[in-house]
Order: C-alpha cells, then sequence, then structure tokens
C-alpha cells in the first residue's frame, strides 16, 4: 500500500496554488484555497475577521504558498487545507481535501507498545 508524507501533500497543495484566487482560514483548523471567483467572493465576504479570526488573503502564488504554510503551523491539531469550486448541481463535489485532517500526526507502532507492557 502506498503511503502519502506531507512533502506529497504540499506539493498538490503548491500545484493548486497555481490556479488559486485567494486563500482563507478560519482561525482554528480550516484552509481553504478558492478556486474560482464566486468562491473567492464567498470568502470574502464570510471570511472577513468581522466575527470572530477567520481570514482570507490573496496575493501571488507563491505568497498565498507561504501563508498557508503559516497558517498551518500555527493551526489546531484537527487542521485540514482543501481546496473548493463551484459546483451548483452538488456543491459537496466542489471540495477537494489536498491536506486531509491528521496527515501530520504520528503514530506509535502499537507492537512496540504491546512488547513494553509484558517486560
Amino acid at each position: 500500500m502506498a503511503t502519502t508524507d506531507m512533502d506529497d501533500y504540499w506539493n498538490d497543495v503548491e500545484v493548486a496554488m497555481e490556479y488559486a484566487h485567494l486563500v482563507a482560514f478560519d482561525g482554528c483548523h480550516k484552509i481553504y484555497l478558492a478556486m474560482d471567483e464566486e468562491q473567492a467572493e464567498w470568502f470574502r465576504n464570510n471570511y472577513n475577521g468581522r466575527d470572530c479570526t477567520d481570514m482570507n488573503f490573496a496575493a501571488s502564488p507563491k505568497v498565498m504558498l507561504e501563508k498557508v504554510r503559516e497558517w498551518y503551523e500555527s493551526s489546531c491539531p484537527l487542521r485540514f487545507v482543501s481546496s473548493v469550486q463551484t459546483n451548483h448541481e452538488d456543491p459537496n463535489k466542489g471540495f477537494v481535501s489536498l491536506i486531509p485532517q491528521g496527515a501530520d500526526e504520528v503514530y506509535e507502532d502499537e507492537d512496540e507498545d504491546e512488547d513494553e507492557m509484558y517486560v
């Protein structure tokens, strides 16, 4: 079974960023790339920091990628990065997971823990 490491995920974010209109952060763990102008406008109107710590940011792809990395590093453990593109027929199909929740969690080998219990 092939595994994906964080470098692979960040590569996916970097590729998608070339087409993103802006990036948005809910101030806790949700990070989005708005892939069309309709989604960018939605984030401008709804992730604007008026009622909480959410925000949006538009710049060159390189600068937006740096901002997403900064947000990701400062966010809570439930963090994820998704791109979103307008899909009027099924809005849920407009979301693409780029870095899923838990992608950077490190799990201990359960066999090792069991061996240590019986020593």
